[in-house]
């Protein structure tokens, strides 16, 4: 096959597709409906989706559980952001008694009891490895590879729904000599709580919602973190007049434009959070709105860290120029001596690593190259979930729009099947 001579061609390079060329059996199986290739929030609710219209579709997993992000790489004080109401996975709201803003325990329990209740069973330790659609047969072919060198399955479909999602792999930045540092230096995804930081000064690198968060925890856990704040972000208090800053937002909107709702929004935050820029957190020119419409980027919700900023316990720092044996020289001169360096620098989409397709897909980022609300749909049977940078509130619409489109063409294609079947039945006769 191409694929496997395409591998044969890079594996003298490449140890892992060296692993993968060296293998001697694999199955070929046929599913009738979609395959989904992500088993986080995003796939099992497409999954559910479909099976809400009677629609089967095989997830598949490269993790040993569902939602591995949340599982697996994910700091222990985690809470949601928003409010559970606006994190709700179609069909299935979260338990009452749950707070407002569930814990990661929490959140993995509603994603687990979400799963049975739908009866969705993800095939774990299947890595997707490549993905495209064969044009002689009209049908997506999909290869897994497993925990053993010999577990290669190809899977054939008439629909591909890729729901890896933004946060496939961690984004991890060119810091001039971060191979000196001889200290620690870890990803978020690596990190669980302060415990192993007690007394040690810290560098977080990173002022989205986790580095912030991250700050805090080390500082509760006795650390002595400090933060590198290198582009202008907006910080917002994480409720408003007694409501949900988001929830809030999102009513506004309903009345006004954008450009009013931004204006409302930094002027409370100012009247609560104070001036950031006096402690190095500059604003970016645009409203926090439009940031998030025009890059995605969303702004933070403090829940106690600036407080933290403004009493010196969390020191703030420009970019980094380069890394030191254990120290860090910042953009502005300075140097600092450090014992650890924790990377907040987030995720990317892996997606132009496995799937073999141009069009719906950007190679420079691996997300939808048409932007939300139009993303969800490519050629040929092709989906996308999980991509809108609009968090889980996003996924659940997109998951709907495919399960629907999804069931038009599944009807569509029987209805002609069918004809096909009665015009034989009708000739031979």
């Amino acid at each position: 096959m191409d694929y496997l001579r395409e591998i044969e061609g890079k594996s003298a390079h490449d140890p892992f597709l060296n692993r993968l060329n060296q293998t001697r059996t694999r199955r070929c199986v046929w599913i009738p409906g979609p395959v989904i290739v992500g088993a986080g929030p995003s796939g099992l609710a497409v999954s559910a989706c479909l099976k809400e219209k009677g629609l089967p579709s095989l997830v598949l997993e490269r993790s040993n559980c569902i939602a591995s992000l949340w599982q697996l790489k994910t700091y222990d004080r985690l809470r949601l952001h928003l409010p559970k109401q606006f994190c709700e996975l179609p069909f299935m709201s979260f338990p009452e008694d749950f707070p407002t803003y569930p814990s990661k325990q929490q959140f993995i329990q509603y994603l687990e009891a979400y799963a049975k209740k739908f009866d969705i069973r993800p095939v774990f330790n299947a890595t997707v490895v490549s993905a495209e659609y064969d044009q002689s047969l009209g049908f997506w072919r999909v290869w897994t590879i497993g925990l053993k060198d010999d577990e290669i399955d190809e899977y054939v479909c008439r629909w591909l729904i890729v729901a890896t999602g933004e946060n496939a792999e961690e984004m991890i930045p060119q810091i001039e000599g971060i191979d000196e540092f001889g200290g620690t230096v870890m990803h978020t995804s690596r990190y669980t709580r302060g415990d192993a930081f007690r007394g040690k000064k810290v560098l977080v690198v990173g002022c989205g919602n986790s580095g912030m968060e991250v700050c805090l925890d080390l500082f509760n856990h006795n650390a002595i973190p400090s933060l590198v704040v290198r582009d202008a972000v907006h910080i917002l208090p994480r409720e408003m007049l007694g409501k949900s800053t988001f929830g809030l937002s999102m009513w506004l909107l309903k009345w006004l434009p954008v450009s009013l709702v931004d204006r409302f929004l930094l002027v409370v935050s100012r009247l609560i959070l104070g001036d950031t820029a006096k402690f190095g957190i500059e604003r970016p020119q645009m409203g926090p709105l439009q940031v998030k419409i025009l890059s995605g980027k969303t702004p933070v919700l403090d829940i106690g860290t600036l407080d933290k900023i403004k009493s010196g316990n969390i020191k703030v720092f420009p970019g980094i120029q380069r890394v030191r044996h254990q120290s860090v020289e910042f953009v502005n001169g300075n140097t600092e001596n450090f014992d650890a360096i924790i990377l907040a620098t987030g995720y990317r989409s892996n997606v132009p690593s496995w799937l073999k397709e141009k069009e719906m897909f950007s190679q420079k980022d691996g997300l939808p190259k048409r932007a939300f609300p139009n993303g969800w749909k490519g050629e040929s049977g092709l989906y996308a979930v999980g991509f809108t940078k609009r968090g889980l509130m996003g996924a659940s619409m997109d998951a709907k729009r495919i399960a629907q489109h999804i069931e038009i063409c599944f009807k569509s294609e029987a209805k002609q099947l069918s004809a096909a079947l009665i015009s034989a039945t009708s000739l031979k006769l």
